[in-house]
C-alpha cells in the first residue's frame, strides 16, 4: 500500500477496526485505548478528541503529546514487513500501532505489550 494512502486514512475509520479485531478475541476497548494511549502519550479526552475532529493518520501522530520512549522496543512483522527495519518514521508509527493491536489481539498479557510501562497499566486499570 502507498504511505501517502495510509497516512490520509482517517484515524477515526480504523479505531473501530482495531476496537473489532481486539473484541473477537476477548481483548476490549479500553484495552486498546491503553496501548493508544501508551504509544502516543494521548489521555482519555485528548484521543476522543482526535477521533471526533475525524483526523487523518499523519495529523494523529504529528499531534501526538509524546511518542513513547519505549516503543523502540516493538519488534516484529506487521503487514509482511519488520516493524524495527521500516525507514520512514511516520510509517514506522503506524505500523508500531498496528503491531501493539495485533499483540493484544494476540492474547499477549498487558504488561507485555507496553514493553516497560507495566506502571501505566496499573494505574489505567483500576
Amino acid at each position: 500500500m502507498n504511505n501517502e494512502r495510509v497516512y490520509k486514512m482517517k484515524f477515526s475509520g480504523v479505531y473501530p477496526l482495531y476496537i473489532q479485531k481486539a473484541e473477537r478475541k476477548g481483548r476490549t476497548k479500553a484495552e486498546v485505548d491503553t496501548v493508544i494511549q501508551w504509544l502516543t502519550g494521548y489521555d482519555e479526552h485528548r484521543l476522543q478528541s482526535q477521533i471526533e475532529k475525524d483526523v487523518d493518520f499523519e495529523t494523529f501522530f504529528a499531534e501526538a503529546p509524546q511518542i513513547n520512549p519505549n516503543a523502540s522496543e516493538i519488534t516484529g512483522v506487521i503487514c509482511g514487513v519488520r516493524v524495527e527495519e521500516i525507514e520512514d518514521s511516520l510509517m514506522q508509527k503506524v505500523r508500531w500501532l498496528d503491531k501493539l493491536v495485533d499483540e493484544l489481539a494476540k492474547g499477549k498479557p498487558m504488561e507485555k505489550v507496553l514493553r516497560g510501562m507495566q506502571s501505566l497499566y496499573k494505574r489505567t486499570k483500576k
